[in-house]
């Protein structure tokens, strides 16, 4: 197919793929500051709508949000507007600071602004469901740092007794990047969506556009800075095929098992999913409960064969075991591949084992756990490696933010590091117009 402008070949000042926390953070800073910014997003902008249905359309498409390494376990991410923080279940974790300093980048500055404007806390003891409660006092009978974590959910709108933060809150109570997409779009920005990122152009050594496929047609948008942001995967392998990246890039994913107990006393399941836990960051360790929907939970029973357990939702205790997994296996072009090394099976079995005491200490019986999966891909695209600490790539006026540009093992939510990464980002690039092209304003 013959290639076409986008929009009659408007100019703009930058062009962002994809619309996650990173892509969002950077275009509203952007659009904020008067440049004219293009946001292509390859899932839907539809309306999030809290149903079963449309959450499988975001993260369990195979291929587009759903990946089996060849080890069988799972690993998903969103497609949609607002990417994988549209399904998360909104944990506010802080950037690691020391990281990032490491590689000449303090995200102090954007951190304290951001901890400023967003909804950022623990929530009241009215929104902590009975399941999250009696995990906690099990966890802290036997001694262990338990506490209440902080979540990016606006209390006064959020509901007892809902399930729908993993499904897409149509309530508007959790944050989303959506809400800075509608920021950017408010303050002259232009969204994309559906529209499939093939390539970005590239001439004389420096970015200066995107081919992208949409509604079946290929189309062209011109700008002179364009900045990656699909994901740990999806911007790997768009560089790849832009030619500016190796064919296969190396990854961590934060792999998670769910160990899950029932008890006789309680009639739940409807509740905030982590909305309390434990981080063991020496070892690598992160704990939380993880109170699903009836259908997530029935997947995990039916996964390891205890069918027994199919019909206990209502009562069964589930506490989240994640790891923080080396970087290591692969993202091809059509595939990922990445198995459990030794040591990270041992860190399960010490996290699993936390979790069946807890459990235990919880009046849980008939204990079992699921078959790892995982929803953190980053590190393709690291700092220090393929970027540099202003996330640009060798090829001049290319950028990417979002999570394949942390440059070590991560085991966190991501959400807050990579807002504080397109905050940062937009401003360098509006604050240095001897080093890139300035916009009209």
């Amino acid at each position: 197919m013959k290639p076409s402008t986008a929009a009659a070949q408007p100019q703009y000042d930058a062009i962002v793929i994809g619309s996650g926390p990173g892509g969002a953070s950077v275009a509203r800073t952007l659009a904020l500051r008067g440049w004219r910014v293009l946001i292509l997003e390859q899932g839907s902008s539809a309306p999030l709508a809290g149903t079963l249905g449309q959450m499988a359309a975001i993260g369990a498409v195979p291929g587009k949000g759903a990946f089996f390494n060849l080890d069988a376990s799972l690993l998903v991410q969103g497609i949609a507007l607002g990417g994988s923080s549209s399904i998360n279940f909104a944990t506010a974790a802080p950037p690691p600071l020391a990281m990032f300093a490491a590689h000449g980048i303090d995200l102090a500055p954007q951190l304290q602004a951001l901890q400023a404007q967003l909804p950022i806390a623990a929530l009241p003891d009215n929104l902590i469901g009975p399941m999250a409660t009696r995990i906690m006092q099990g966890a802290l009978s036997l001694g262990l740092d338990w506490r209440k974590l902080d979540k990016m959910i606006r209390p006064q709108i959020c509901r007892s007794g809902c399930w729908r933060c993993v499904y897409g809150c149509p309530y508007g109570a959790k944050w989303t990047a959506r809400d800075f997409i509608d920021e950017a779009l408010a303050h002259g920005a232009t969204l994309l969506d559906q529209a499939w990122a093939r390539r970005i152009i590239v001439e004389n050594g420096a970015a200066s556009g995107v081919e992208f496929i949409r509604g079946g047609q290929v189309c062209q948008a011109r700008a002179p800075v364009v900045i990656a942001a699909g994901g740990g995967i999806g911007s790997a392998r768009l560089l790849h095929r832009s030619g500016v990246h190796p064919r296969y890039s190396s990854y961590f994913s934060d792999p998670v098992v769910a160990v899950m107990g029932s008890v006789d006393d309680l009639d739940g399941g409807a509740e905030v999913p982590m909305a309390t836990g434990l981080s063991l960051a020496k070892d690598g360790i992160t704990l939380a409960d993880l109170t699903l929907p009836r259908p997530m939970y029935q997947a995990f029973t039916a996964q390891v064969g205890r069918f027994d357990r199919l019909f206990a939702h209502h009562r069964t205790l589930s506490i989240m075991v994640k790891i923080r997994d080396s970087i290591s296996g692969r993202i091809g072009p059509r595939w990922i591949n990445k198995s459990l090394s030794g040591a990270e099976r041992r860190q399960f079995a010490q996290g699993i084992g936390m979790a069946r005491d807890i459990l235990a200490a919880s009046g849980a019986k008939k204990i079992f756990k699921s078959w790892h999966f995982a929803a953190h891909p980053g590190g393709s695209v690291r700092i220090g490696e393929a970027l540099d600490a202003n996330l640009e790539m060798p090829t001049r006026n290319l950028f990417v933010c979002d999570a394949s540009v942390i440059p070590q093992p991560w085991g966190l939510p991501p959400t807050l590091t990579l807002l504080c990464l397109g905050q940062r980002l937009g401003q360098h690039l509006s604050q240095h117009p001897s080093q890139h092209p300035s916009p009209r304003v």
